[in-house]
């Protein structure tokens, strides 16, 4: 049987077999669940096509959502990606349409649209956004598809080792989780090696440390639909720079095992509950209030 507990091994065995980490990934899948190869990967590719249709939605999306705070802001950001000029934007078209495609996806979300929550709703749209990106640079279907499950199996290492939940982890446990995803599958389709994708891994993680969880009024829309903007981003960076060699000090699973210590150290008021950060500023708390009396309102 194929298993791995963490990175390293995760790692250990792609390079022992010679082989991408998604297809250590794929065998692992197709022995726990006894299905075989052509259906696992049939059911991530019905996976990638509800991502896609999502992003599309999301970057066309004028919908409000129902509390009105978000909707609509992907795609300006696509608009005004397109700009040239002096009016150019300073990251450029390809990290400014990730960055809108990532909104879009959880604007979609908002609006109780059909996403794919990888790992969280709350950060669903940083995987589909990256490789969105890569799939604007021209990378086949087949390999997007194969690239999920190395995001998937970063996933699954850090869900056992830590945790991919807000209310367990803080928003680092799912943001975060994310990016660090996104990094390693974003690495491999640009054809790095499995120890470059968990170097990928443990820059994007790093990065994103501490990161707390603070929903305004308790919706998944502000701050989480735009920092899924800024950690695509984030994603991008991380995997140019272990595709340009660079590497993480500390190794990838001492990276998990901080932030499960982060996590575990994070107050209550800061792990989902609404109850501190940008969730009591006193903007928010109006936000809050005039909810809660529309919605008394409508009772």
């Amino acid at each position: 049987m194929i298993n791995f507990n963490n990175l390293a091994e995760l790692i250990a065995l792609a390079e022992e077999k010679n082989v991408p980490i998604h297809e250590v990934v794929i065998a692992r899948e197709m022995h726990t669940s006894m299905r075989s190869r052509e259906k696992i990967i049939g059911e991530m590719a019905n996976n990638w096509a509800v991502m896609q249709a999502s992003i599309e939605q999301g970057m066309k999306n004028r919908e409000k959502s129902l509390s009105g705070l978000t909707g609509g802001d992907a795609r300006r950001l696509a608009a005004y990606s397109e700009k040239t000029g002096g009016n150019a934007p300073y990251l450029g078209v390809a990290a400014l349409q990730a960055a809108a495609a990532a909104v879009g996806v959880n604007e979609v979300n908002a609006v109780m649209g059909r996403i794919v929550a990888c790992p969280t709703a709350g950060s669903c749209g940083i995987l589909p956004a990256a490789l969105y990106a890569a799939s604007q640079r021209g990378v086949a279907e087949d390999r997007l598809v194969l690239a999920l499950f190395t995001a998937a199996g970063i996933g699954m290492v850090i869900d056992q080792n830590a945790s991919i939940a807000g209310a367990a982890g803080g928003c680092q446990a799912e943001c975060g989780t994310a990016a660090s995803m996104a990094a390693g599958a974003l690495t491999e389709v640009a054809g790095g090696t499995p120890r470059q994708a968990g170097e990928a891994v443990a820059l994007s993680l790093k990065n994103l440390l501490g990161l707390v969880c603070d929903p305004v009024a308790g919706l998944v829309e502000v701050p989480c639909v735009k920092r899924n903007g800024f950690a695509v981003v984030e994603a991008m960076l991380a995997s140019d720079m272990a595709l340009a060699g660079i590497k993480s000090v500390i190794p990838v699973d001492e990276v998990i095992d901080a932030m499960d210590r982060i996590g575990r150290a994070l107050p209550k008021s800061l792990r989902e509950t609404s109850q501190g950060g940008l969730a009591v500023t006193p903007t928010a708390r109006r936000i809050e209030r005039e909810l809660h009396s529309r919605n008394e309102g409508r009772n």
